[in-house]
């Protein structure tokens, strides 16, 4: 979701008629935009913008920005640790940004003094629906860059949940969700623009709609989204993150066996498998409801892909509760996860519990858990070796030297192959296999 954020920012900047540079070193304007899930998340922005604040004393006109969830969180207090940031734009504010730096360049060049630094976390209604822009290739970089195949769609912004562990209500507002026919109007220009695959994006992403549309014949609002995404000529993959297990109705399961395009992957967290824990957590779900949707869905297809997020060391979790999760977290036989030890934010419930986890007991908790995920994913893409996959073929790799893409399972694959492939599907014969990646060859004819 920072990525999409961040992205319309740049769209909406460069249509202002602002160049984007590669180098942070060539820039007038360097806008950090920034994540509160997590302190390290928070301290590490402010390390880098206290690092950013030195080229002022060099560059005086150099304007530096905070964007997103830490600006919100902390707003003008920010000011105190990092005095020198001209800009600080919370999470319903993005689309404001260009108005400010537009303000600010005018009033330098006028040679008026700007004074205070402009601070604007506001909320706003029908921010969610500003988040539409998408950055294309400008003039000067159409030649030798390769067109986009994959983009990311915001549906839905906010979260009214209340995990005790979580700042995001705090920091992204209320649940709202963008009208629909605006969501498939920018999926199919994307399509028309040659993107085949869209991922959806939403805090809580299968609760879209739930206010402002009905379930018609038993099928909710995000399945109906869904369908609708799906009719999409061009497009050839439907994926979206994150749901929350709540959402997964029989319609979304269903859905998976029906919609062709949707992607045989599912983001499922899982957050902690001891049903205490769960409570504690406010997350409204069992380890046996958790379980149940994971059976359902591998009953619609055998082959799906799973991914979880899951918190170790929470306040007041014992060893027994521990153990739990990682019974859960072993049975579901997930191909990834997100392994977090709990972080306290100041201002959640679950920050004043009792009995507050101990460092060391969350970092061996982390590691065994790292550790079987590490195994569980080894054996599963070994799995794989000899095997034919579907891979869009997405670009270069890192290095520039080969092509990447990913299987519909959303494993990244390697591999040699003419640029003119870019944007299609192909068939990848899987030869080697790490904990992450596959690496293969195209079936002849197709290199």
């Amino acid at each position: 979701m920072n990525e999409r954020d961040s992205e319309a920012v740049a769209a909406m900047l460069r249509a202002r008629g602002y160049r984007i540079v590669a180098d942070e070193d060539d820039c007038d304007i360097l806008l950090l935009n920034t994540c509160s899930v997590r302190d390290a998340a928070e301290q590490k922005a402010i390390g880098k913008a206290g690092y950013l604040q030195q080229r002022k004393k060099r560059q005086p006109d150099f304007v530096l920005g905070i964007l997103g969830c830490m600006a919100q969180n902390r707003g003008a207090a920010l000011l105190d640790q990092l005095p020198d940031v001209d800009l600080i734009v919370g999470t319903q504010k993005f689309h404001q940004v260009p108005g400010y730096l537009d303000n600010l360049r005018a009033a330098r060049e006028a040679g008026v003094p700007v004074g205070r630094s402009i601070v604007d976390i506001g909320e706003e209604e029908g921010s969610q629906n500003t988040i539409r822009d998408h950055l294309v290739p400008g003039p000067e970089e159409v030649d030798g860059v390769e067109r986009q195949v994959t983009a990311f769609v915001s549906i839905q912004q906010g979260c009214n949940m209340a995990c005790s562990f979580c700042i995001v209500p705090k920091t992204r507002g209320d649940e709202r969700s963008r009208p629909m026919e605006d969501i498939v109007a920018e999926c199919r220009a994307l399509a028309a623009r040659g993107v085949r695959e869209i991922t959806l994006l939403g805090q809580i992403v299968t609760s879209y709609g739930r206010r402002d549309y009905v379930h018609t014949e038993g099928t909710s609002p995000f399945v109906q989204l869904l369908e609708r995404v799906h009719a999409i000529d061009g497009l050839a993959r439907i994926r979206f993150t994150s749901p929350h297990p709540r959402g997964f109705k029989e319609d979304l399961v269903a859905a998976y066996g029906r919609l062709p395009k949707l992607c045989p992957y599912v983001h499922l967290p899982m957050q902690s498998g001891s049903d205490r824990i769960l409570r504690a957590m406010n997350r409204p779900y069992t380890r046996d409801r958790y379980r149940e949707i994971v059976g359902a869905l591998r009953a619609v297809n055998p082959g799906m892909y799973l991914s979880t997020d899951v918190i170790v060391g929470f306040p007041g979790e014992t060893e027994e509760e521990f153990a739990a999760t990682r019974e859960l977290f072993t049975a579901c036989d997930f191909d990834m996860a997100y392994i977090f030890k709990y972080s306290t934010r100041t201002g959640t419930p679950a920050a004043e519990m009792a009995e507050q986890v101990t460092e060391e007991v969350k970092e061996r908790r982390n590691q065994e858990l790292l550790a079987l995920l590490q195994q569980n994913s080894l054996r599963r893409t070994a799995t794989l070796i000899g095997t034919e996959e579907e891979v869009l073929v997405e670009g270069r790799d890192k290095s520039g030297a080969r092509f990447t893409g990913r299987t519909r399972g959303n494993r990244v694959c390697v591999f040699d192959a003419d640029p003119r492939l870019v944007g299609e599907l192909v068939p990848l014969r899987i030869t080697r296999a790490s904990v992450s990646t596959l690496y293969g060859e195209l079936r002849p004819g197709r290199e």
